[in-house]
């Protein structure tokens, strides 16, 4: 295996390439307001830092690597050693109540609540071909938050996902024993290919734009008993079929119309509603042409926020959860849920679970 920094510079060359085929594609295919302004600071640092320790640079937890405590949970890095100053003056360090205030403070009380929701989810779900039990997180990228569970790592990424697919496991029952192959647009770091790695015999493509496709490359190239299929493996491609089990693989936007084959279970996180709707209707042709038998997507009921001169990072039309009906024509909608597996926010935004079942 190359040394670490040999595959952070790996990682930029391969970056560098995608940016530069991206500005060759078509605009359905470039990164709409949201991630056209937010790509440009992230690039900018891990061309500048590297990928070694991506999981703890401040624009990539900003952005993709979300976190319970800062900045994820509201307070940025200052307030919060600013808070556990305030701590100290309240209770002495190490004292019970000194620990209840960081647990609050840190977002673990948060992990530990969507920790339970897994483990009680799963206490009366067999395996099915998906074993949810064994996960435990890998520390590639040198994660700045990361808790432990009965000896078990996990992040707020990892959890998303864990619970997602324990929704998607309850609703389907037996089914999911026929979800062998799964589609992802949009795939953050990698957190679901490495779930999939450890949960069965699956094989996983996700589709995303640079720098996070270029990201995910490495973080996933690093998991032990991986076989991965890398950007510079299919770029000149003019057809990729949908791998065998348990291949992955991580392409780019303009790559997607190549894709020949049927897909089981597609996936996707949070980046359709940061996207407009256009790009997502373009996504989901995709979609329904490669037969996707079940969708599962994790939305804003509400949708993202509006782009305004104090809202930088905005979108120009928000995608609602009800657009996915009218979106996904051929499909019928199963189930949707906030509590357990998804979340309400502080401020009363739903984050919402959609699960679609092709008809036959």
């Amino acid at each position: 295996m190359l040394p670490v920094s040999d595959r952070s510079t790996a990682a930029i060359r391969i970056l560098e390439q995608m940016l530069a085929d991206l500005r060759m594609q078509d605009t359905i295919f470039q990164p709409t307001n949201f991630w056209a302004q937010a790509s440009a600071p992230i690039i900018a640092e891990l061309q500048s830092s590297g990928f070694d320790e991506f999981r703890r640079l401040g624009r990539t937890r900003d952005f993709f690597v979300p976190t319970y405590g800062p900045p994820g949970g509201g307070f940025a890095e200052d307030d919060f050693e600013h808070l556990k100053a305030v701590i100290v003056q309240l209770a002495p360090a190490g004292s019970k109540k000194y620990q209840s205030l960081l647990h609050m403070l840190s977002g673990e009380i948060w992990a530990l609540a969507d920790y339970r929701v897994l483990q009680a989810a799963n206490a009366s779900l067999l395996p099915d071909g998906m074993d949810l039990s064994r996960f435990s997180e890998s520390d590639v990228g040198a994660p700045q938050e990361q808790f432990h569970f009965e000896g078990r790592a996990f992040s707020r990424s990892a959890l998303n996902y864990l619970n997602g697919l324990s929704f998607l496991k309850q609703q389907l029952g037996s089914e999911v024993s026929g979800i062998r192959n799964v589609l992802e647009i949009g795939g953050g770091f990698g957190t679901l290919g490495e779930i999939l790695l450890q949960a069965g015999e699956f094989s996983y493509i996700n589709v995303d734009i640079p720098p996070t496709a270029a990201v995910s490359s490495y973080y996933l190239a690093q998991q032990s008993g991986i076989q991965f299929t890398d950007y510079a493996q299919t770029r000149a491609l003019q057809s990729i079929a949908v791998p065998d089990a348990p291949q992955q693989m991580v392409l780019c936007p303009w790559q997607l119309p190549a894709v020949q084959g049927k897909i089981d279970l597609f996936v996707n996180f949070i980046s359709f509603q940061e996207m407009e709707p256009h790009v997502v209707a373009n996504y989901l042709q995709h979609v329904d042409r490669l037969g996707a038998r079940f969708v599962l997507l994790r939305n804003l009921r509400e949708g993202k926020q509006v782009k305004s001169a104090q809202h930088q990072y905005g979108v120009e039309k928000p995608i609602l959860g009800s657009d996915y009906d009218g979106l996904l024509p051929a499909y019928d909608l199963l189930a949707t849920n906030v509590y357990p597996f998804g979340y309400k926010t502080v401020d009363g935004f739903h984050s919402e679970l959609r699960l679609y079942r092709r008809r036959a």
